[in-house]
């Protein structure tokens, strides 16, 4: 392996709010106008070097595109409990699609590794102002009773894109650094956890004093 960590992240939210091609803006640097909605699911990759606590981390991160439409969740749920992270989607332009969080934050705390897991909401298309039918107070509202970071973010010129993958993938680092003495000790069917393995669910150890 010429990385360190191999980082899976679960982008979600209803279909048509940009999930596939803030994926393709984050990965490519590129912005895709027309639109195609994604069936079942996808994924991309990207490689790079990531700091934490003063040491950089080669990290190969798999981000997976998921369908937004109801008859796709039974699929996308099982993919639910690989991810180490997740990007919540919604549209600034769509007060459905921003109602629908509720039932995106239900579904992870059901499916995924643990019930609060590493979450960033992101309102995407901010740069269609003009056709902007969520506040961004609300959003920051819903975002802080569900204790997520929001981020407002536009696959079409960039915005906040990269910098709402960072912020997941700082979650994410931390929660496995808190975990990583539990990642040496053999799971239930024998098998040591590595570092892309870390039990992500478990609390952090303890130590005495002891021990540096």
């Amino acid at each position: 392996m010429d990385y360190d960590y191999l980082i899976k992240f679960l982008t979600l939210g209803d279909s048509g709010v940009g999930k596939t091609s803030f994926l393709y803006q984050y990965t490519d640097g590129c912005f895709n106008s027309r639109f195609i909605s994604t069936v079942g699911i996808d994924f991309r990759e990207k490689r790079l070097l990531h700091m934490s606590k003063g040491k950089n981390y080669r990290i190969h991160l798999q981000l997976w595109d998921t369908a937004g439409q109801e008859r796709f969740r039974s699929l996308t749920t099982a993919f639910y409990r690989d991810a180490m992270g997740f990007l919540l989607l919604f549209d600034l332009t769509s007060e459905q699609s921003f109602i629908e969080i509720r039932s995106w934050v239900e579904q992870l705390r059901l499916h995924a590794y643990c019930d609060a897991p590493d979450v960033v909401l992101c309102g995407n298309k901010c740069d269609l102002e003009d056709k902007r039918v969520v506040a961004e107070w609300r959003a920051r509202d819903m975002a802080e009773k569900n204790g997520l970071p929001y981020l407002e973010t536009s696959a079409a010129t960039g915005q906040n894109v990269s910098r709402a993958v960072e912020t997941l993938l700082d979650l994410v680092m931390v929660r496995m650094e808190n975990a990583v003495d539990i990642g040496t000790i053999p799971d239930r069917r024998g098998r040591c956890f590595g570092p892309e393995s870390v039990d992500l669910s478990a609390p952090p150890v303890k130590k005495c004093g002891c021990q540096k």
